[in-house]
C-alpha cells in the first residue's frame, strides 16, 4: 500500500509541476514533450510522467499523437475563436449559477482573491514583455474563485478546463497586451456585480472581459 501511495504522490507532483510550467508558458505551446528530458526535469519515473500526461490530455492542455508521444496544445486564431465562444457560453453560465447560489463564504473568498490580484504587479520587473508569474497565479485564482460558487459540478469542471486552455493564450498575448486597457477596473466591476448579486450584469461584464482579450489578440496577429 505504501508503494501505491508513493506512486500516486509522485504522479500528482509531476502533474502539478508540468501543468504549472505549461500554463506559465515555461514550456511553449506546440512543444513536443520528450520523455527522457521530462523524466530528468521532474525526477520521476516514465510511468508517473505518462499518467500525468494522460491527465493533462483529458484537460486539453496536451495532445497525444499516435506513435509520436505528446505535445503541448498548439495555439491558433481559429482555436482561440472556438475557445472564446465556448467560454462565453459555459464560463458565463457557471458565473450565473455562482452569483445566484453562492453563499457568504464564496463572496468573502472572491473579495479576498480580488484583493490579492489588485495588489500584485501585472508584468515581470525583469522582463516587462512577460506577465508576472505571481499575477498569473492571482489572476487565475480570482476568476476560479468566482466560478467556485457554482453548485453544478459538471458545468464548473467544464468551465475550469476552458479557463486552463485560455491560460496558454494569455501567455501568448503578453507581448501584444494593450497597456492602455484598464483590466483592474474590469475585474473590480465584475466583482462588484457578483457581490451585489446582479447576475445579468456580472455575466455581461465577464463575457465582455473574455471577448475583449480575444479581439485584441486577434487584431495583433492580423486575423
Amino acid at each position: 500500500m505504501k508503494e501505491l501511495a508513493d506512486g500516486l504522490g509522485t504522479t500528482a507532483r509531476v502533474y502539478e509541476a508540468l501543468r504549472a510550467d505549461i500554463l506559465a508558458g515555461r514550456i511553449a505551446p506546440g512543444s513536443r514533450l520528450g520523455f527522457a528530458a521530462l523524466v530528468e526535469r521532474y525526477e520521476c519515473s516514465v510511468g508517473a510522467l505518462r499518467e500525468a500526461l494522460q491527465r493533462l490530455s483529458e484537460q486539453a492542455l496536451v495532445t497525444a499523437e499516435p506513435k509520436r508521444g505528446f505535445r503541448v496544445m498548439d495555439v491558433s486564431p481559429e482555436d482561440l475563436r472556438d475557445l472564446t465562444e465556448a467560454r462565453c457560453e459555459i464560463e458565463v453560465l457557471a458565473l450565473r449559477y455562482a452569483v445566484t447560489y453562492g453563499d457568504l463564504g464564496w463572496e468573502a473568498d472572491a473579495v479576498a482573491a480580488h484583493h490579492r490580484l489588485e495588489r500584485t504587479p501585472t508584468f515581470c520587473a525583469e522582463d516587462p514583455a512577460r506577465f508576472n508569474d505571481d499575477w498569473v497565479t492571482a489572476h487565475a485564482a480570482f476568476h476560479q474563485t468566482l466560478l467556485d460558487g457554482c453548485r453544478n459540478s459538471r458545468i464548473l469542471a467544464t468551465a475550469t478546463a476552458l479557463r486552463d486552455s485560455a491560460e496558454l493564450y494569455r501567455q501568448w498575448s503578453a507581448p501584444q497586451h494593450d497597456r492602455s486597457r484598464d483590466i483592474a477596473a474590469e475585474h473590480k466591476a465584475i466583482l462588484d456585480a457578483c457581490v451585489e448579486r446582479h447576475a445579468e450584469l456580472a455575466c455581461e461584464l465577464l463575457a465582455a472581459h473574455i471577448q475583449r482579450t480575444t479581439d485584441a489578440l486577434l487584431s495583433s496577429v492580423g486575423s
